[in-house]
């Protein structure tokens, strides 16, 4: 299979920090190892400061945390965004779609409703885990 440009949402990574067995966690071994995982800067931060939210203290350590954020800055495709147009109900989600268009990325994977049912957005396909499992072959 061709190598796929793909910006994975927060909270399909932050699942996959959590529990190394659900199909967020093979979905993200599999981005890293055989595509491009893209981030620009807005959605790198947004992880970080997701991650080390008190609620995830006694899931995943400080070293786990720290481990994930810089595996995830190595292995990235980096796009810069400016302020993003409005895609979707919820503001904050839109760097997300933003990051996705920069990039020309074939997928947007999302756990999100907001993300998921936002109206179509020419040139972005935006589909959830479990459908990425079977794109890619999982």
């Amino acid at each position: 299979m061709t190598s796929l440009k793909l910006v994975i949402d927060t909270n399909i990574l932050i699942s996959a920090a959590l529990s190394s067995q659900g199909a967020p966690a093979r979905l993200v071994r599999c981005a890293l190892a055989q595509h491009k995982l893209v981030f620009s800067p807005a959605t790198l931060d947004e992880l970080r400061t997701r991650l080390y939210r008190p609620k995830f203290d006694r899931y995943i350590s400080l070293e786990n945390r720290e481990r994930l954020q810089h595996d995830m800055s190595a292995a990235a495709h980096w796009v810069e965004v400016g302020e993003p147009a409005v895609y979707c109900r919820d503001r904050e989600d839109d760097k997300f779609f933003e990051t996705a268009l920069k990039a020309q990325a074939d997928y947007l994977v999302s756990g999100d409703n907001d993300v998921l049912q936002a109206p179509a957005v020419a040139g972005l396909r935006i589909i959830s885990a479990p459908q990425a499992l079977v794109v890619l072959g999982l």
